[in-house]
């Protein structure tokens, strides 16, 4: 009789297991289910390529997690080398976080390569504007407009405000910044004068 009763208990045991690994959560739901309604992470691929963190780096600076963004660039330089477009990026990174320092330095070296873009230059005028040198941004701005052929309204709007702001300097008094740094696209900036 007792052992009637352990071999009831142990086919009760056997079939919740069975009746477990049928069900839609089953035994092996967290290693194999990748389904958006699963509360498990999905599984590795062992073969699988990730995202190009040069890409990750543009969708964070989008979505304004600037740090985050300079990290995935600086793995994508170690992954692609530290091309002009990276370095471009890195230094857009640098302006969201306000480290104009970091960011001129990144620009000059990205606008000294041979497939420098418009933008570059534009984006290290607009790093000159914030830092002062307006005389400076006033020429970096006719580079820009140059190589663009005088195409984007941000490059002629940014040296148009560059060339006022020359021609009023006032050395007697100082002036305080009326001017705002403000993003456009993944690497475009542009001036804007605040209300």
């Amino acid at each position: 009789m007792a052992q009637s009763r352990w071999a009831f208990a142990l086919l009760c045991l056997l079939s919740s297991f069975a009746l477990a690994a049928c069900s839609s959560g089953g035994l092996g739901t967290s290693l194999s289910n990748t389904s958006k309604a699963s509360p498990y992470a999905p599984s590795l691929k062992r073969n699988g390529q990730g995202e190009d963190p040069l890409i990750v780096g543009h969708r964070l600076t989008a979505a304004g997690e600037h740090e985050l963004a300079l990290k995935s660039f600086r793995l994508a330089a170690a992954d692609q080398g530290l091309t002009t477009e990276i370095i471009s990026a890195m230094a857009s990174a640098n302006l969201g976080l306000g480290r104009l320092g970091q960011a001129e330095t990144l620009l000059r070296r990205a606008t000294e390569a041979e497939d420098t873009t418009p933008e570059d230059y534009n984006n290290l005028g607009v790093v000159l504007m914030e830092r002062g040198k307006t005389a400076e941004a006033t020429e970096v701005f006719k580079r820009a407009f140059a190589l663009d052929n005088g195409r984007s309204d941000s490059i002629r709007e940014n040296l148009t405000i560059a060339l006022a702001k020359l021609e009023n300097v006032d050395y007697a008094t100082p002036q305080e910044q009326d001017y705002k740094l403000v993003r456009r696209g993944s690497s475009d900036f542009l001036i804007r004068k605040t209300p």
